[in-house]
């Protein structure tokens, strides 16, 4: 039987939907080609229901694919927002033929039936991408009053074996990749349920051991106050581990965080930063903020502004605060106005896009390696010959792009000249060649 994935969120849910391929294909099930949805026999959509926004593209595109079912062709939902409203799901869009929750590959493959041996064994799944994800460990035990991602994962960390994060990588380096994004609600409660507070170090050093042929690892998610000093060091000193940490904060103002119930010791936060960057001078800091949480002032927000100014993060996401049911958020006085939010969140981002260009300039002349992720055949707006691709500063598909002139094979890591900036991306040159250089080899 073939299938049809679609995958909405996260990188936890691409890690997700790798799993319910390896099930399916275990079954004998393959994928339809990714061009043609119409040819698989079953539609499959890996939902995200963290916020508000979220549901609606998962609504979204299952209503779009609802519309485009063929007679006899059937629609799953699965995942976080099936999760949270399956019943929802089931009364108000009928088209859908089965929902399920999270982590149901096994009631996924069951409902698709048996399927016929293949003539030949299909290979295990292996992404096609430069790059892959690592989920270290699921579920999440903090305490957390705007998100409902306990109620969905469970509120325990769940820790992958090291083997098998190993025998996963080995498959992944085996396949080409160059780079494993290791990811989790939280990674550096990574061991924490069996006592271990330095598993996710002594976890780094063994991935580095096990492919030395993948030139990056990189983490994702880390917990504020758990960037413990080994940790940092061990980062420093393995270079496979890209300098590079992504922290959620969420906020910067000590009261609001307190209502979160996050971290709320920004003098530790700080001192976090300060201790990544003595280590690693070069290195890139990633966070995320909440914006309009409720009884957000004025004065709060402008602590938030103070503390972005002060930290000065190379990358930072925001989002409009969104109550989510059965959240302690969602029921708290004082919610503010959306228009009020939106205000706040484009002063927040003007802030943070000035203090990123201004990082991004300092760049200018620095020679980096990237990894290349485009199609040979690239050309530019004057029609010349480009490649892109990523610096150890950017994460897929969340972070900035280096453009190149010339030519270049996706899955290579030529050095590159930073020529000029941009708010986001880079622009660059290869090192030691002219403008159109011949194809760069592996």
């Amino acid at each position: 039987m073939k299938y049809h994935l679609t995958t909405l969120g996260c990188p936890k849910n691409v890690t997700d939907s790798h799993s319910l391929q390896r099930a399916l294909a275990a079954a004998g099930h393959a994928p339809a080609p990714a061009e043609a949805p119409h040819d698989a026999d079953v539609l499959i959509v890996n939902t995200c229901g963290f916020i508000d926004a979220a549901k609606d593209e998962s609504r979204d595109v299952t209503t779009q694919l609802a519309r485009a079912k063929r007679p006899g062709q059937r629609l799953f939902v699965i995942g976080c927002w099936s999760q949270l409203e399956g019943d929802r799901i089931r009364d108000s869009l009928p088209a859908v033929d089965a929902v399920f929750g999270i982590e149901a590959w096994d009631r996924v493959t069951a409902a698709l039936g048996p399927a016929a041996p293949p003539d030949i064994p299909e290979p295990s799944e292996t992404p096609t991408r430069t790059s892959a994800y690592l989920k270290i460990s699921d579920g999440c035990a903090r305490p957390c009053t705007f998100c409902n991602i306990p109620g969905i994962k469970g509120r325990t960390f769940r820790t992958t074996p090291i083997d098998t994060l190993i025998d996963q990588a080995r498959a992944y380096a085996d396949a080409g990749v160059k780079e494993l994004v290791l990811v989790a609600q939280d990674s550096t409660a990574y061991g924490e349920e069996a006592g271990d507070r330095d598993g996710l170090p002594a976890l780094l050093r063994e991935l580095a051991a096990a492919v030395p042929q993948v030139p990056w690892l990189r983490l994702m998610y880390a917990y504020p106050g758990r960037v413990s000093q080994p940790l940092v060091e061990t980062m420093a000193a393995v270079p496979q581990v890209c300098h590079y940490l992504d922290i959620p904060l969420q906020h910067g103002s000590p009261t609001v965080l307190r209502r979160m119930k996050r971290p709320h010791n920004v003098p530790m936060v700080l001192d976090t930063l300060a201790r990544l960057r003595a280590a690693m001078p070069d290195i890139a800091i990633r966070t995320t903020f909440i914006v309009g949480f409720p009884g957000e002032t004025d004065d709060e927000f402008q602590e938030l502004l103070d503390f972005v100014a002060t930290a000065r993060f190379d990358r930072a996401g925001a989002f409009l605060y969104s109550p989510q049911d059965g959240t302690p958020a969602a029921v708290m006085p004082d919610q503010v106005a959306e228009p009020v939010k939106v205000e706040r969140l484009e002063r927040l981002m003007t802030l943070q896009t000035e203090i990123a260009a201004e990082i991004n300039d300092a760049l200018i002349g620095r020679e980096i390696p990237i990894l290349v992720e485009s199609v040979e055949g690239s050309t530019g707006p004057d029609g010349e010959p480009i490649f892109v691709g990523r610096s150890y500063r950017d994460a897929p598909e969340i972070d900035g792009l280096v453009f190149v002139q010339g030519l270049a094979r996706a899955g290579t890591m030529p050095r590159v000249r930073i020529t000029a900036a941009m708010e986001h991306d880079l622009l660059a040159t290869p090192v030691g060649t002219e403008t159109a250089l011949p194809l760069l080899q592996t």
